[in-house]
């Protein structure tokens, strides 16, 4: 197992307060996903310019469509042949066009 880099006390900090506002960024991005003030087809969009979206894993962002839990959103992924551990960022274009395609209904 490698060791982690030395930081300084800065740096330290910066990544700290960079992690809680990236956790924080998500989880907005979740509540409005549940709530339906954002679409998954908004999501994707959003995906091209913002690092918090575009890692987060697509399980996690399934999870977060109202009427999907996690094992519909598991069969979902396990359907369309796409890995749990995969992240938006990492979708292809067809990959994401069956997920909007099977999640418009």
């Amino acid at each position: 197992m490698p060791t982690p880099p030395v930081l300084t006390p800065q740096e330290r900090a910066a990544a700290l307060e960079k992690a809680a506002r990236i956790r924080k960024e998500r989880a907005e991005i979740k509540r409005q996903l549940k709530t339906g003030e954002l679409s998954l087809h908004g999501t994707f969009a959003l995906a091209q310019d913002n690092e918090a979206v575009s890692k987060m894993r697509v399980l996690t962002l399934l999870e977060s469509l109202p009427a999907l839990g996690k094992v519909k959103a598991r069969r979902l992924l396990d359907q369309i042949g796409i890995s749990e551990s995969r992240r938006i960022q990492g979708l292809g274009a067809k990959q994401r066009a069956e997920l909007l395609r099977v999640t418009a209904r």
